[in-house]
């Protein structure tokens, strides 16, 4: 079945571009401004993301920070695109959750690679992970403590996943890194500290059995 890849961009000429570049092997939906674009999600999800930064209304970090903090798309990988070449927009684009960030102008090849690299990575996972009364159904994109729903960022989600998957093993401070963030992350070190504490206030309020610990100077560990 083709992948559908739903294209943030104003720019009429570049719309041309994306279809034309993705038609052979993609279904391929443009839209102009954030607005038609959520309204085209209420009918069927993408697989995939393009998204511009500048864009009328809604920009698409506020466009970005909508999709990711919603249990129904939160799960959809996205790819940032914008003329901007300033480092920190990459950097907010990846802490706000995207998955991918190109810079204006880019290869079609390279776009065309990057869509794959990201539609395998995000096909790799498994339906759910589960530990004490964490359970995580990862084609919904949910999370239940308890029999509870809790709300989380996408940081927050695959940080949990990860310690839930190697739960009762330390997972290092820079492991986390790599699989949570990707090895382009350059943030601040104390984001890990703020998701921690973020993922420990939500099994709290949710009474949750599990606990996650501190290992000082190594990291952290889900008990």
């Amino acid at each position: 079945m083709r992948k559908r890849i739903f294209v943030v961009e104003d720019d009429a000429a570049l719309q041309e571009l994306y279809t034309y570049t993705l038609e052979n092997e993609f279904d391929c939906f443009c839209f102009g401004n954030g607005i038609s674009f959520f309204d085209a999600l209420g009918a069927q999800n993408p697989d995939l993301v393009l998204l511009d930064i500048m864009l009328p209304g809604d920009d698409g970090f506020a466009i970005l920070s909508r999709l990711k903090t919603e249990n129904t798309t939160a799960h959809i990988p996205v790819i940032m695109i914008s003329a901007k070449g300033e480092e920190i927009s990459k950097v907010k684009g990846l802490n706000w959750g995207a998955d991918d960030y190109i810079a204006k102008p880019f290869g079609v090849l390279e776009l065309v690679a990057r869509i794959k690299a990201n539609l395998r990575k995000n096909g790799n996972a498994t339906e759910g992970i589960a530990y004490k009364d964490i359970a995580i159904d990862l084609s919904k994109h949910q999370i239940s403590v308890n029999g509870n729903y809790i709300q989380t960022t996408l940081k927050e989600f695959n940080l949990l996943c990860l310690l839930c998957k190697k739960a009762e093993k330390v997972q290092e401070r820079e492991d986390i890194f790599l699989k949570v963030w990707g090895d382009s992350f350059m943030g601040e070190t104390r984001t890990l500290d703020i998701h921690i504490r973020e993922l420990r206030k939500k099994l709290g309020d949710s009474a949750s059995e599990a606990e996650i610990k501190t290992i000082r100077g190594v990291g952290y560990m889900l008990i």
